[in-house]
């Protein structure tokens, strides 16, 4: 038997189902316990429409949906374990037990309708290892540290850190290992004499511990010595974070979506059902006036992924094509008035200006002055290699909030860069998430007012250019090169940002897969030596185009 109960879980249901439906073992062999109550979401019609194929695919399939009301009496939240709701979880879990049992089957999977269980050989693999209980371990991308077992319980049944749990978790150590508490996902053979000890209530003899599902079964297994394992050799998929009382039902879908996210990243989209009513999420621009994401044409690869992402979280945009250093001419540069600040050299590499650095400082000044012709207030620009951060637009709208509430007059807020020196970066006054940015690199992702855009398009940069991201910290005045400033005035842009940042690239430097646009490019002078005819600026790779085009 496969037991699963479903309670507000839509937005994970059309991907739980794709992957319940790949699993590698006989659907012939195999019963559906199927549970669902208390919804306030679409699961239960999610639910209903897929069971007429349940039914054709699988030996039986028993479903239940308790619709006569939303939440229990007690409860404070979606995501409130009330005494309430888990004496009806408990009784649900132990249910499902129990007709397994009466049904002499000889296994039975719980699986969390939010557990994504990607390895279509899980169940297969886990029946191999021969062991009375045994659970996949499953990942998170909302944290580093958990997953569903615990390494060490406590003799109330509570968790307890041990030395142990690491070195499983991070697959430093690899195999099937013994543990105090399996939970979520988990296989039962139920043909052990041993089993008959395990179950979900009623509790151990002269148990006092927490009226908990997952402790009261493995007290059970504790009191009656029969072992729980969990097996770590194999990748087997997702867990979601567990949400406390006070968080909404909004903050576990963003939280799936960022699972969805990483994994459309990586190159490994998590897959769903087409066939279920899904309702995509509604697309809005978080408040702003306009959401620029910034593409090279020549990397379609970025923007779909961009794109993907964008949808999963919901955020609508505008993809501006980026202005290439590889296509920008002489000419063009010309018609800019273009000129490099005078005596500029990289601080690091100890070179002039690329045509990348170029093409990247144009593509934001045009966005600047679009936001000007518009008469935007607010905007965010974003280039196409983010990776955003967990639950990305709650802190987004927290930061935001806390900025009006502690009335700062920000121009520019830094969504994501890179910290050249913490120790000379302040909180703002009365924040704990808002800092006053120092020197600092990257222009993956900030948001801008309307003054803010006018500052930085007054100074006519164009005739003094350096790259975007050591003249955006040199306009807020801080900024190591004082022969720099003295061609800037005002330096007057007013910037914070939130630490940590919401977003970071998607690759750092020397990752598999980094690659730069604009420092691995030709130097700009190397370019404008050359004569300016189409043919010899061809010769460089760079195309003649209109000025309009850039």
């Amino acid at each position: 038997m496969i037991a699963f109960f479903v309670r507000n879980k839509a937005h994970t249901i059309p991907y739980f189902l794709y992957y319940l439906e790949q699993l590698d073992y006989d659907k012939q062999k195999i019963n559906l316990w199927i549970r669902s109550d208390h919804n306030v979401d679409l699961s239960a019609s999610l639910i209903k429409h897929w069971i007429p194929k349940a039914k054709k695919m699988y030996n039986h399939v028993s479903f239940k949906d308790d619709n006569s009301t939303s939440a229990f009496s007690d409860e404070r939240g979606p995501f409130d374990w009330s005494a309430d709701r888990m004496k009806h979880m408990i009784m649900l879990r132990q249910e499902a037990l129990n007709v397994s049992r009466q049904m002499n089957l000889r296994y039975i999977f719980y699986i969390d309708v939010d557990n994504i269980l990607v390895n279509s050989q899980v169940l297969r693999h886990l029946i191999s290892l021969q062991r009375i209980a045994v659970a996949p371990m499953l990942n998170t991308t909302a944290s580093p540290h958990y997953s569903n077992f615990w390494a060490g319980m406590d003799e109330q049944g509570f968790y307890k850190r041990t030395l142990e749990y690491k070195p499983i978790q991070l697959r430093h150590t690899q195999g099937t290992f013994q543990v105090p508490m399996i939970h979520s996902t988990l296989l039962l053979d139920l043909s052990d004499p041993l089993a008959k000890h395990l179950n979900y209530d009623p509790p151990p003899p002269e148990y006092t511990g927490p009226l908990d599902d997952i402790i009261q079964f493995a007290m059970n297994a504790q009191y009656y010595n029969v072992p729980l394992n969990v097996n770590n050799e194999d990748f087997f998929g997702y867990v979601l974070l567990p949400l406390e009382v006070h968080n909404s039902l909004s903050q576990e879908v963003e939280q799936f979506a960022h699972i969805k996210a990483q994994n459309i990243i990586a190159d490994t989209p998590l897959q769903k059902l087409d066939n279920l009513p899904i309702q995509n999420p509604p697309l809005s621009k978080l408040g702003f006036d306009q959401i620029y994401v910034i593409n090279l044409e020549r990397r379609p690869d970025r923007r779909v992924k961009m794109e993907q992402c964008l949808q999963e979280l919901g955020v609508d945009h505008k993809m501006v094509n980026a202005v290439d250093g590889k296509k920008i001419t002489k000419d063009q540069l010309d018609a800019l008035a273009y000129e490099m600040l005078p005596n500029y050299e990289d601080p690091h590499l100890k070179r002039m200006l690329t045509m990348g650095e170029i093409g990247c400082f144009l593509s934001h000044y045009f966005i600047w002055k679009d936001m000007l012709d518009n008469n935007y207030e607010r905007i965010i620009i974003l280039e196409d290699d983010v990776r955003f951060g967990l639950y990305f637009k709650t802190k987004l709208f927290s930061t935001l909030a806390e900025a009006d509430e502690l009335d700062i007059k920000w121009d520019l807020m830094y969504l994501g860069r890179k910290v050249l020196d913490y120790k000379k970066e302040s909180y703002v006054e009365g924040s704990e998430s808002l800092v006053w940015p120092y020197y600092t690199y990257w222009t993956v992702g900030y948001a801008l007012t309307n003054a803010g855009a006018s500052k930085l398009v007054n100074q006519n940069p164009v005739s003094k250019m350096i790259p975007v991201d050591e003249y955006l910290p040199l306009m807020f005045d801080q900024h190591p090169e004082a022969e720099w400033k003295e061609h800037f005035y005002p330096r007057d842009l007013t910037a914070i940002s939130p630490y940590p940042p919401l977003i970071e690239p998607t690759h750092y430097t020397g990752e598999p897969g980094y690659f730069t646009d604009t420092e691995q490019s030709v130097i700009v002078e190397e370019v404008l030596r050359q004569k300016s005819d189409q043919g010899s600026l061809q010769d460089h790779g760079i195309d003649v185009a209109a000025h309009s085009e850039l």
